[in-house]
């Protein structure tokens, strides 16, 4: 059988060899190599103009390659680049403020930037710190800056001899540039610059260092008075609990003691984990898991209190578990879905905590089945314009704004009759906030 396939293959044989027959392979169909070609004026003027073309187009494409890069790197886009940068490493040295460490590694960048002979940063009290020379009226600083402390006016001293403060001995001082870091309306410190000429640009520029300066010390003041507020919130919510929360308990606890003795013990227990948590000394945050615990002992507590006419549903995913939140956040929400949802309701009310993954954050929901809250006086509540009764909701919508931004506060969907249901979402990842 003739296969299906048949692999044809063709000799190539030169050209002036034939047949025995005298036919050729040309003559056949088969065309061979007729050996090198005679060489060409014409083909050889061809071939250098097309490799001169191809020359010609590369030299073209380098050049405007080389103008670009030049157009991106002008000296003056080289200039804001040096002066951003610098600005932006010594910002980073000077967001605790003014202190020694931060002073003297941000003083480094600071004289590179006015590119003057030596830096200095003072407080009210000392100079904190000094980069280059003329160290020797290091010692002399303060007093040269006692008119700018007291006036806030900056001030240029010209060169001269100036004592060494009772030593005897004089020193051949450069001109120097005094000028205020004002925070607000306090003159908190100076920014000196010691030079062979002081003429009127560096003086601008070391007012304008100054101002930079007192803006990184405004910021360090806006944290610290952030973070104090943050601690004073979660003192009104711990005295939000004080009273009311623990006087209940305590009746509860009271109660079972001669009727059931183990379960009071038991309850005291409770009792005693609960406030000791709530009542911790240190650190703003805490996990979700152990804001959980904590929401476990307050619920049974006040089921001791309530019975059965509180009934709970819980639903967790493990993988959040480990989620950094502010501390005492989700207690204060339980607490009102009690207290403000189910206490007031006739019957057995129900209270559904749901915590879930949801990509980059965790969602956690509370939902109570409660008499609900006017939308009206809840905007109120949150607005800080109503007292008493969900101050705690305002409280924890307050420290997750602060902590995570406007687009973190908390969810809440209520109306009278219709329970309450509160949502928040926190990042999972949170690498500048520790436990």
């Amino acid at each position: 059988m003739a296969p299906l396939f048949t692999v044809m293959q063709a000799t190539f044989a030169p050209a002036d060899s034939c047949s025995p027959n005298g036919g050729c392979a040309a003559a056949n169909g088969i065309h061979g190599y007729a050996g090198p070609m005679p060489d060409s004026p014409l083909m050889s003027a061809a071939a250098v103009a097309l490799i001169t073309l191809a020359i010609a187009a590369v030299v073209g494409v380098g050049i405007k390659v080389l103008r670009s890069f030049r157009d991106l790197g002008t000296d003056a886009e080289r200039a804001t680049y040096t002066t951003l940068h610098a600005a932006s490493r010594a910002g980073q040295h000077l967001r605790a403020g003014l202190s020694p460490v931060g002073a003297a590694k941000a003083s480094k960048q600071l004289r590179d930037l006015l590119a003057c002979d030596a830096l200095a940063i003072t407080d009210t009290a000392t100079v904190l710190a000094w980069d280059g020379g003329h160290e020797e009226l290091r010692p002399l600083l303060m007093k040269l800056a006692t008119a700018v402390l007291a006036t806030g006016r900056a001030t240029v001293l010209p060169a001269g001899k100036v004592d060494m403060l009772g030593s005897g001995g004089t020193a051949v001082a450069p001109p120097l540039v005094i000028a205020p870091i004002r925070a607000g309306s306090r003159v908190v410190g100076v920014v000196a610059v010691a030079n062979t000429t002081a003429g009127v640009g560096l003086v601008r520029a070391t007012g304008e260092v100054a101002d930079w300066v007192a803006t990184q010390v405004e910021l360090a003041e806006l944290d610290a008075s952030r973070i104090l507020l943050m601690e004073a919130e979660v003192r009104a919510l711990r005295a939000q609990i004080s009273p009311h929360f623990i006087y209940n308990s305590l009746n509860a606890i009271a109660s079972f003691i001669t009727t059931d003795p183990e379960r009071a013990r038991e309850l005291v227990v409770e009792f005693a984990d609960f406030t000791r948590y709530s009542f911790r000394r240190h650190g703003d945050f805490t996990t979700l898991a152990e804001e959980l615990r904590c929401i476990d002992r307050y619920l049974l507590l006040e089921r001791a209190r309530f019975g059965d006419r509180v009934q709970v549903h819980l639903q967790i995913a493990p993988e959040v578990l480990s989620t950094v939140i502010p501390f005492l956040s989700l207690q204060p929400l339980v607490e009102n879905a009690v207290r403000h949802g189910l206490e007031a309701k006739e019957g057995a009310g129900h209270i559904s905590i749901t915590a879930r993954d949801d990509g980059a954050y965790a969602e956690v929901r509370i939902e109570d089945d409660g008499v609900g809250i006017d939308p009206e006086h809840l905007a109120s509540v949150l607005a800080g314009h109503s007292d008493g009764d969900h101050v705690g909701l305002r409280n924890v919508d307050v420290r997750l704004r602060q902590v995570y931004g406007d687009d973190h506060g908390l969810v809440i969907e209520t109306a009278p009759g219709e329970g309450t249901l509160m949502i928040l979402r926190v990042p999972k990842s949170q690498p500048g906030n520790a436990v």
